[in-house]
């Protein structure tokens, strides 16, 4: 009997909308339409509650605020969303370089961990100490492809003046084994106690700033993706 008088209820309102489509204005459809969607939810949300129905009647009531506009009980519609915090920072070490990247601005520092930099953070070097630098990487090929996404960024075109040191490498850098827990969480910028709504919603933040058909490093994409792989599988 409810299903009945819900159809019934919905077929009286299309009805009416059909009548008025044709000459309406765009806008005002729009918005219209958005006002019987929200009330048609928030009369279903009554029917079920009356019946007892409250599985049903809750969710749907939650809903139709949403739909009319209305955020007051926001957490009945849609379940969580998880929310950007300003001011995160994800970081990538490696055995030559630690650098970080601002969620917000899409900006890259780095501080110099091995070599004749030692200690020194990297927007403090000039080009060719950047260069000199760079050519150090190459020992380390994670290290130098950092280095290169940080070039990328700061020193559009470096690949035609930089000279390389002995022939071009081929082929992707060795891995420095399984990413651990905590490496993954700093890559994404995250606390330890972060969940998976949280996890999924910092790698796509972050592949929007860094990956490779927006300009960005294929290695800082890959490393983002293998951070959020290894905390999935864990939770």
């Amino acid at each position: 009997m409810i299903y009945l008088i819900i159809g019934l209820i919905a077929l009286t309102a299309l009805l009416t909308l059909g009548n008025t489509f044709v000459n309406a204005n765009p806008a005002k459809l729009a918005r219209g339409l958005r006002l019987f969607a929200g009330g048609f939810l928030m009369v279903v949300a009554l029917i079920f509650a009356l019946t007892g129905r409250f599985l049903f009647a809750i969710p749907l009531f939650g809903l139709g605020l949403s739909v009319l506009g209305m955020s007051g009980l926001p957490w009945l519609s849609s379940g969580y969303k998880p929310q950007k915090t300003s001011g995160q920072r994800s970081r990538v070490r490696t055995a030559m370089v630690e650098m970080e990247l601002d969620h917000d601005t899409g900006a890259m520092t780095g501080t110099v961990l091995a070599g004749t930099f030692q200690g020194r953070e990297l927007d403090e070097l000039t080009e060719p100490d950047l260069e000199a630098f760079w050519q150090e990487t190459a020992q380390d090929g994670q290290s130098q492809k950092l280095v290169e996404a940080y070039l990328d960024r700061r020193l559009p075109g470096w690949r035609e003046h930089f000279q390389a040191d002995g022939a071009e490498r081929e082929g992707s850098p060795a891995s420095s084994g399984p990413m651990t827990d905590e490496e993954a969480y700093q890559i994404l910028g995250l606390s330890p106690d972060a969940g998976d709504a949280e996890i999924r919603a910092a790698h796509r933040r972050l592949m929007m700033r860094v990956h490779p058909d927006q300009g960005g490093s294929g290695f800082l994409a890959a490393k983002i993706n293998e951070a959020k792989d290894t905390l999935l599988r864990r939770h």
